[in-house]
C-alpha cells in the first residue's frame, strides 16, 4: 500500500516539474515580446492549464493502456520510470533546453518495463494497428513515433505559412499599429496555448496514476482497504475497451500542474524567447496559435504530443518567415540534440534504476 502511494506521490512530483518545465515553453513567446510581464504570463498559464486539464482523457487512456504491458508495470517499475523522466527533465531545465516531458515519461516507461521483463522487448507495445482509422491504433509507433515526427514538421510548416500570410496581409500597416493590434491578440493566443498544454500534458500523469491503480487492484493490494478508500480500486479494462480515468485523478493532476506552472521556468523562456530568434507580438501570436492548434488536435486523438516540439517548431517556422538567417542555428542544434536524446536517455536512466533496485533486493 505504501508503495502505491509512493508512486502517486512521485507521479505528482513529475506533474509539478512538468508544470514549470513545459509551461516555460507555452509562455516563452508572450514574455519575450513583452506583451505580459513574467508573473502575469505565469498566472495566465496556470489558470488556462487547469481549465485544459478537464477537457478530455484520451491522452491519459493512451498512457494507461497503450504503451507497455500492464502486467509488467508494477509499483517499483513505475517509480523507476517516473524518476528516469524527472532526472532528464531537471537536467534539461538546468541547461535551459526545451526538451519533451512527454517523451521523457514514455522513455522512462519503456526503459523500466524492458529491465523489469529481463529484456523482453514484447513488454513494450510497439504497434497495434486499428482496422478503422490509423490514429486509433495503439503502441509506440502510432501514439508516439508518428506524432513525434509529424508534430514538429506540421508546426514548422504551418508557422511558416501563417507568418508568411501575415506578412502579406500586413505589408501596408505601420509597425506601431501591428504591435498594438497583435499585442492584444497575443493575450488570446497565449491563453489558447496554455489551455492546449493542459489538454495534453496534464493527462499524462493521470494515465500513469491510473496504471498504478490498475496494477494495485490486479495484485490484490487493495483487497483489505477500508470502505472509505474503495475509490482507489480500478479494474483493468476488458479487451477492446478503454480504461476509465476517475474524476478525482483529473482534479489532483490538474491542480498539481497548476501549482508547478506558478513556479515558472525562466531558463527555458530565455532560450525560446530570446536566444533562438527575436520575436515581436505578431510573431508570438502566429507561433502560439500554431503550436496550440497542433497540441489540441493531437489531444483529441489521444496522442501524447510534446508541447516542446509543437511550440519550438512553430517558433522556428515563424522565424524562418523572416529569412532563414533569422534563426540562431547553434541554439537550434542544441535543442534538436535534446529532442533526439530524450527518449533513450530517460529510458536508460529508468532501466538502470530497475536493475539497481533488483540488485538491492527491492524488486
Amino acid at each position: 500500500m505504501l508503495l502505491i502511494f509512493t508512486v502517486i506521490f512521485v507521479a505528482l512530483v513529475f506533474t509539478y516539474i512538468n508544470g514549470f518545465h513545459d509551461t516555460a515553453n507555452s509562455i516563452a513567446t508572450v514574455v519575450s515580446t513583452k506583451v505580459l510581464a513574467p508573473r502575469q504570463a505565469v498566472l495566465l498559464a496556470a489558470v488556462t492549464n487547469l481549465v485544459g486539464a478537464f477537457f478530455g482523457t484520451a491522452v491519459a487512456t493512451t498512457i494507461a493502456s497503450g504503451i507497455v504491458d500492464v502486467q509488467v508495470a508494477t509499483m517499483p517499475v513505475l517509480c523507476c520510470a517516473l524518476v528516469g523522466a524527472i532526472v532528464w527533465n531537471l537536467l534539461t531545465w538546468w541547461l535551459g533546453l526545451p526538451s519533451s516531458s512527454s517523451h521523457g515519461l514514455v522513455g522512462g516507461l519503456c526503459g523500466a518495463a524492458l529491465a523489469a521483463s529481463d529484456n523482453r522487448w514484447s513488454s513494450i507495445i510497439w504497434s497495434i494497428p486499428s482496422k478503422v482509422h490509423w490514429w486509433q491504433g495503439k503502441g509506440i509507433l502510432w501514439k508516439v513515433i508518428v506524432p513525434m515526427m509529424a508534430s514538429p514538421i506540421i508546426g514548422f510548416t504551418v508557422g511558416l505559412i501563417v507568418m508568411g500570410l501575415l506578412y502579406f496581409l500586413l505589408r501596408n500597416w505601420k509597425p506601431v499599429t501591428v504591435n498594438r493590434t497583435f499585442g492584444k491578440l497575443q493575450l488570446f493566443s497565449a491563453a489558447y496555448m496554455g489551455f492546449a498544454h493542459g489538454t495534453n500534458d496534464a493527462q499524462k500523469t493521470m494515465g500513469l496514476i491510473t496504471l498504478a491503480l490498475v496494477g494495485g487492484t490486479a495484485s490484490g493490494s487493495f483487497d483489505s482497504l477500508p470502505g472509505w478508500l474503495s475509490f482507489l480500486k480500478t479494474n483493468a479494462p476488458a479487451a477492446g475497451q478503454q480504461v476509465h480515468i476517475a474524476a478525482w485523478i483529473i482534479v489532483l493532476c490538474g491542480l498539481t500542474m497548476c501549482a508547478g506552472t506558478a513556479a515558472g521556468g525562466w531558463r527555458i523562456i530565455r532560450t525560446l524567447g530570446h536566444k533562438m530568434v527575436r520575436l515581436q507580438p505578431v510573431h508570438g501570436f502566429a507561433a502560439e496559435a500554431t503550436g496550440a492548434t497542433v497540441l489540441f488536435t493531437a489531444a483529441q486523438f489521444g496522442m501524447p504530443v510534446s508541447t516542446t516540439h509543437a511550440i519550438t517548431a512553430s517558433i522556428m517556422g515563424v522565424g524562418c518567415a523572416k529569412g532563414f538567417n533569422a534563426l540562431k542555428l547553434d541554439v537550434v542544434e542544441r535543442i534538436l540534440w535534446a529532442w533526439v536524446l530524450t527518449l533513450p536517455a530517460s529510458g536508460l536512466v529508468a532501466y538502470a534504476l530497475v536493475r539497481l533496485a533488483r540488485a538491492c533486493g527491492w524488486l
